[in-house]
């Protein structure tokens, strides 16, 4: 059984969030084991300079690569990463599956993910080309892998 973890920054502080959220990890528990990870985000100030936005992004970096179990397929989700279809995102899946057995994504906080962690991603992955909160962001990524699961699994979900 494929092995999911999913780090992230920051918690779901909506109910209406950690009901979905819930909601898809269920749903996951057919296809596989899942266990979410949720890391601090870095306090900035209200108009941080760039310096101290990398500074935040390395200390966030260093906690996200301390939580990715070893062997694991590392991705990371950022804007400048891969687009993939529901059905490309099942073959990745499937090769995962049978290679490693354990997937890590990583959603970064709102000022994104470390360079260190996106060049220690096996796959940089982009859901889209729009910007969403990182609440919803968790959300839709679980969808996406439960609707990838589904693909390989051969049920109705995916039309």
């Amino acid at each position: 059984m494929l092995h999911i973890r999913l780090i992230v920054l920051g918690n779901l502080k909506e109910s209406y969030w950690r009901e979905a959220v819930a909601e898809y990890e269920k749903r996951l528990g057919a296809f596989a084991k899942i266990d979410i990870v949720e890391l601090k985000e870095q306090r900035l100030p209200e108009d941080p300079s760039p310096a101290e936005i990398t500074l935040a992004l390395e200390r966030e970096a260093d906690a996200i690569l301390n939580a990715v179990p070893p062997r694991s397929f590392l991705v990371a989700l950022c804007v400048e990463g891969k687009q993939l279809s529901s059905p490309e995102l099942a073959d990745q899946l499937s090769h995962v599956m049978h290679q490693s057995g354990a997937l890590t994504l990583v959603i970064g906080s709102s000022h994104g993910l470390s360079p260190r962690v996106k060049s220690a991603a096996d796959l940089r992955l982009s859901v889209s080309k729009l910007t969403f909160p990182h609440q919803m962001m968790r959300v839709l990524l679980l969808e996406t892998i439960y609707r990838s699961l589904s693909i390989l699994h051969g049920t109705k979900y995916h039309k």
